[in-house]
């Protein structure tokens, strides 16, 4: 069985591939078996994170090498271990990428996403870049398998968790009938946020980023209505919209100084407090060395019905 496994940063290698002599060949790597609880996947697709991409070049605190990478993975169930009733071989599945516990107060609450004792596959267990891929029964215990409806593959399965992340955005800024919609980084996020707003109902999507070869290649993909490409997005937002700037609700914003990220990210929360004028609630939390000050310049800003909270240890 060939596997991509992460050995250092910089340092991923696929193998199961015989090396030229005088070094003996290595031995076939198995195909790993499921425990009780488990079920085994032939894997259909596993997707590259951006996040795999810096494991790749800078390691990751969770992961203790060597270890099988990726979490975002669709395929075939082809065994399932001692007490697994729900699910039989030949079933298609989508794979949860971060395995909560279900059991502390965040989960009881609701509040999957913060679980304190959040895990992943990929880091923790061995992910979705191989041939097979063990499912632990933690997954299994947290209904973290999603079957695969007919008609939809497993490449389109296996981004599922990134979509739930812009499904998830989207509801929370309530994007709705009639909006503007500003989606600032042309990346496989913001080609989702595009079309997504769209089929909520959004009367424009302009798109923005500051990488000119990526904003053309992500356009001819997801037709915005908008592009707009360099460093001067208020302004242009602005224009194109008769002075309103887009409207957002519900939006909290953390400005992180000591990285050079509260200019630009001033910069692009203005476009949308401009259009707080439609009702919107904009909450900044300043958060870091010197955000006090990033906060500030940001709120000079906002035309109305700014709500700037600091939190108590700012």
């Amino acid at each position: 069985m060939k596997v991509a496994r992460f050995h250092s940063p910089g340092d991923i290698r696929i193998e199961d591939i015989a090396e030229p002599e005088p070094e003996p060949e290595p031995e076939p790597e198995p195909e790993p078996e499921p425990g009780p609880g488990e079920v085994k996947i032939r894997v259909g697709n596993c997707s590259t994170c951006g996040t795999d991409v810096k494991i790749f070049r800078h390691g990751h605190h969770h992961i203790g090498p060597p270890r099988v990478m990726g979490h975002e993975i669709a395929g075939e169930i082809a065994e399932v271990g001692d007490g697994v009733t729900d699910w039989r071989p030949g079933d298609r599945v989508q794979v949860i990428a971060a395995i909560l516990c279900g059991r502390c107060e965040e989960c009881r609450r609701g509040r999957m996403t913060v679980c304190p004792n959040q895990e992943s596959m990929g880091y923790h267990y061995d992910g979705g870049f191989a041939e097979y891929t063990v499912v632990p029964a933690k997954v299994l215990a947290v209904d973290g398998l999603n079957e695969i409806p007919g008609g939809l593959g497993f490449a389109e399965a296996s981004v599922a968790e990134p979509l739930a992340c812009v499904l998830n955005g989207q509801e929370l800024a309530r994007i709705g009938d009639g909006d503007e919609v500003v989606i600032t980084g042309a990346g496989p996020i913001g080609c989702l946020h595009v079309r997504l707003a769209r089929s909520r109902g959004a009367a424009r999507v302009f798109l923005a980023d500051l990488n000119a070869d990526r904003l053309a290649m992500s356009t001819d993909r997801v037709r915005p209505d908008v592009t707009i490409q360099g460093a001067d997005l208020v302004d242009d937002v602005l224009k194109l919209t008769d002075g309103r700037g887009a409207a957002e609700q519900g939006v909290t914003v953390r400005i992180r100084a000591g990285d050079g990220a509260p200019v630009p990210a001033a910069s692009m929360l203005a476009v949308l407090s401009l259009g707080a004028g439609h009702g919107a609630e904009v909450t900044l939390q300043a958060d870091g060395e010197g955000s006090e000050s990033a906060l500030d310049a940001l709120a000079a800003l906002l035309a109305r019905d700014l709500d700037a909270e600091e939190p108590e240890n700012a």
